[in-house]
C-alpha cells in the first residue's frame, strides 16, 4: 500500500463503520420492537470494525 492509498483506505474503513452505525440507528429509531435481535450481531461487527480501524491507524501513524 502506498502513502496515496492510505487516506482512501482510511476513508473506506470509516464509511463502512458509519454504515453499520446507521443500521443500528435505524433499528433503534424505527424498528426496535421487531428487530432488536439484530443488535448483538451489529454491535459485534462494530467492535471488530473499530478494532481494525485502530490497528490500521497505529500501523500508519495516524
Amino acid at each position: 500500500m502506498t502513502e496515496h492509498d492510505t487516506p482512501k483506505t482510511l476513508a473506506r474503513k470509516k464509511r463502512i463503520i458509519m454504515e453499520v452505525a446507521g443500521q443500528i440507528h435505524d433499528i433503534v429509531e424505527d424498528s426496535l420492537w421487531n428487530n432488536y435481535h439484530q443488535l448483538p450481531a451489529l454491535s459485534e461487527k462494530m467492535q471488530d470494525l473499530m478494532a481494525d480501524l485502530e490497528q490500521f491507524k497505529q500501523e500508519h501513524g495516524l
